[in-house]
């Protein structure tokens, strides 16, 4: 599985420069990831589209199309300051972080783990399971390590 780096940086860059909506590629990696940011609240809509705006009509992606589509997001701001403050990958190519569950969960707890420094109150760890992309409280609650691709505050 890919290290969400793009990702990341699109978002960050979006937030940064106050703008309103951007465009990912869309992947079911970034499906899951954004899924979750808007489960959260860091985000306020998603919607698939092509390279130029969101779709109005559904479009389904096809073999054939998947190079243009893309995942629009609208941000979220809050007193004029934006709601993700920062988004950083944990796993990089070169150092991929697995975490069983004790592992999961003394990073949950605000304890250091393998090397990465604890979660602070109102930040959240995106971990990659065999049940699929989680959130780390959902994660904890199935029982499932993974591996840790970003942390979101």
């Amino acid at each position: 599985m890919t290290v969400p780096h793009d990702l990341c940086a699109r978002i960050q860059n979006g937030f940064r420069a106050k703008l309103a909506s951007i465009a990912v590629p869309e992947s079911k990696m970034n499906l899951s990831i954004v899924k979750i940011l808007y489960e959260q609240g860091f985000i306020s809509s998603v919607q698939r589209g092509n390279q130029i705006k969101p779709d109005e009509v559904f479009t389904p992606t096809l073999p054939t199309n998947i190079a243009t589509r893309r995942l629009w997001l609208d941000l979220k701001y809050r007193d004029n300051e934006p709601v993700l403050k920062y988004m950083k990958c944990v796993s990089k190519g070169s150092k991929r972080i697995y975490m069983n569950v004790q592992e999961l969960m003394d990073l949950a707890s605000g304890k250091r783990a393998k090397f990465v420094p604890a979660l602070e109150p109102g930040e959240i760890a995106i971990v990659s399971t065999i049940k699929g992309v989680l959130e780390i409280k959902d994660a904890l609650d199935s029982r499932v390590g993974g591996e840790v691709l970003c942390r979101v505050w």
